[in-house]
């Protein structure tokens, strides 16, 4: 049976773990151009219609940025939760 608590993979993720808030950083500092230059007078806060394209672009990355880092969190859950099926199986 293989063991998914190795040095390795502990090693890996933490690497990913930290390589996702630098993506995460980026996009929070890239964000920030859009509160340092936002007008009322171009619509709504956060609306589509008050960002230009390069705004657009980071706030777009960033709710993708989103979904992945969830779909990934189920990933492992589903991972860790069959592991532990198995183990279980495995011992009954």
């Amino acid at each position: 049976m293989k063991k998914i608590f190795t040095i390795k993979n502990v090693i890996l993720g933490i690497l990913f773990i930290l390589l996702d808030l630098v993506v995460y950083i980026f996009l929070g500092i890239a964000m920030m151009d859009y509160d340092d230059f936002y007008e009322e007078s171009k619509g709504e806060y956060m609306s589509l219609e008050s960002m230009d394209t390069f705004q657009k672009s980071i706030f777009i990355s960033m709710n993708i940025w989103n979904i992945i880092n969830i779909l990934l969190v189920i990933f492992i859950i589903y991972k860790v939760y069959k592991h532990f099926t198995t183990i279980k199986q495995i011992h009954d």
